[in-house]
């Protein structure tokens, strides 16, 4: 940018179709402050501009994102409770942007996906994965939970995935996530990759801006009524979890680089 920030999100418009790229490769594109804002001015925008027709969510670096950044928090004196409480916000305003927008929101996407980043791709109304992706939901390691991103994430995977992946942490290809129910489609290569999303931004090209929000409503409105009813719950539940001395010890443990007290490996 010319007063020499670092963009981490750019935004560019091709053919009816806005691409919103994370940029933060050296953080892993986690959600900061300045991030969040970018992502929802993309957003945003795309959302009132009549010429699109669609969204492109994707990444460079070789994760797509790893969730909540707390850092920025943290350096200026915040606890630990409250840069969490900041994440959970930004998380559900991301959650709601992407659900509520008119037009389909589609990630396309070829890397490791962490927390929160899960949460943005189960908002996704498609996710196409390419073969560097890899996910796992390590909360429970950390004495915490997925508990606002569970509000998107539980209507798209199996019953029987979210009860192991929940609970054991492990990692998972995009082989495994399509299997599931967490992405649309899996592609063994990136031209596969480029080739699917291609596919299917012909096929919203040819919808009217009408028949795009309307049928989109159609698949969003019990997801976005669950998040009404259950999303500040979650945001709660979260809070709560990050106060606890479990989570303490869990976070230490992460950023020491030794296990946990309850690992019993």
């Amino acid at each position: 940018m010319a007063d020499g920030t670092v963009e981490v999100v750019h935004s560019s418009t091709v053919d009816g179709i806005t691409t919103l790229t994370l940029d933060s490769p050296k953080s892993r594109n986690a959600l900061s402050a300045s991030l969040v804002e970018r992502l929802l001015d993309g957003l945003v925008s795309a959302a009132d501009d009549p010429e699109v027709r669609a969204v492109v969510l994707t990444h460079s670096g070789n994760t797509f994102c790893a969730g909540a950044d707390l850092s920025e928090a943290l350096a200026r004196g915040a606890s630990v409770e409250e840069a969490s409480a900041a994440g959970t916000e930004a998380m559900l305003g991301l959650i709601r942007a992407i659900l509520e927008s008119p037009k389909p929101v589609i990630a396309r996407i070829d890397g490791h996906v962490r927390a929160g980043g899960l949460g943005l791709i189960g908002a996704c109304d498609m996710v196409f994965a390419g073969p560097a992706c890899t996910f796992a939901l390590t909360e429970a390691r950390l004495g915490l939970a997925p508990s606002v991103i569970s509000v998107v994430l539980l209507p798209k995977m199996s019953a029987r995935s979210s009860g192991r992946y929940y609970l054991t942490g492990e990692t998972f290809d995009a082989d495994t996530a399509e299997r599931v129910g967490l992405v649309t489609q899996s592609c063994g290569s990136a031209a596969d990759l480029e080739g699917c999303l291609a596919s299917a931004l012909t096929g919203i090209r040819k919808a009217s801006p009408q028949g795009l929000a309307a049928s989109k409503a159609l698949t969003t409105t019990a997801v976005l009524a669950a998040f009404e009813t259950y999303g500040r719950r979650r945001a709660e539940e979260s809070a709560a979890l990050f106060g606890s001395e479990e989570a303490r010890e869990g976070m230490t443990a992460f950023l020491s680089k030794r296990r946990p007290s309850w690992d019993l490996t």
